[in-house]
């Protein structure tokens, strides 16, 4: 008995048909993924231009002349987009012995931030990062020259707290561990009153005994979003090239 091999397929085998409509499938899924990659790498380039804006605005900051510290009825309005970075004075009486240290890593070495109260005359206190010490230099006896008594003045930048602690490594004020300069909790470890939520990093005026050393705050902000922008223009061009191929056969 004859078989006749052309009047149907094997079951597994895809028909003209089906095969039209998994290339057309993918034309439009191609052509979804074009308008996406387009959204993200335009919401890029907006944020290429934040962020120019952002730099131009701190570095103005920086070089400004220095304005007084904000005060008390100011606090509540202090945000890290206008302030930060703003070169400010202030003055008072350091209170050495309420002093913490903050692990830290500079174009020094390693060592730490000497963290200071600055008790104003209106009864305002501001933790002023006084410098940086090195490590075999942490005991206060060893840098007590530094500390200089009565009234007085400095100037630095104006700096948001920074809560927690750093990567992998809480702040443990209970041991006197510190690996953030972290405002809130510093006062409280100190039970000091009536703190300014930000802290200041001094200038690099010289102190007696040369410690600790200002002036270290390293201003720099990571730009890579013109790198992402050309990144994801370039894969909705690719999706837009695959959308043409398989129209082309569709």
């Amino acid at each position: 008995m004859a078989v006749d091999r052309a009047s149907t397929g094997g079951a597994g085998e895809e028909t003209p048909g089906r095969t039209r409509r998994s290339r057309w499938f993918m034309t439009v899924a191609m052509l979804f993924m074009t308008v996406v990659f387009f959204a993200l790498g335009t919401w890029q380039i907006q944020r290429l231009f934040w962020k120019l804006d952002l730099i131009a605005r701190v570095e103005a900051r920086v070089h400004a002349a220095p304005v007084p510290a904000p005060a008390p009825s100011d606090w509540a309005g202090i945000t890290t987009e206008r302030d930060e970075y703003r070169h400010v004075t202030a003055s008072g009486r350091f209170d050495y012995d309420k002093h913490v240290l903050v692990q830290a890593v500079t174009g020094l070495g390693a060592g730490f931030w000497v963290m200071t109260p600055l008790h104003q005359p209106d009864g305002a206190t501001i933790l002023v990062n006084r410098g940086f010490v090195p490590t075999d230099r942490r005991d206060r006896a060893s840098r007590a020259a530094g500390e200089v008594a009565g009234h007085v003045t400095i100037s630095g930048l104006l700096r948001m707290s920074e809560p927690g602690g750093a990567f992998l490594r809480s702040n443990d004020p209970k041991n006197g561990r510190w690996y953030s300069r972290d405002v809130a909790a510093i006062a409280a470890a100190k039970n000091l009153h009536d703190v300014a939520p930000y802290f200041i990093d001094a200038d690099a005026t010289t102190n007696p005994d040369g410690l600790p050393v200002g002036g270290l705050t390293v201003v720099r902000f990571r730009n890579t979003h013109l790198v992402y922008a050309i990144t994801w223009y370039l894969l909705a061009l690719m999706s837009t090239g695959a959308a043409y191929a398989f129209r082309k056969v569709a």
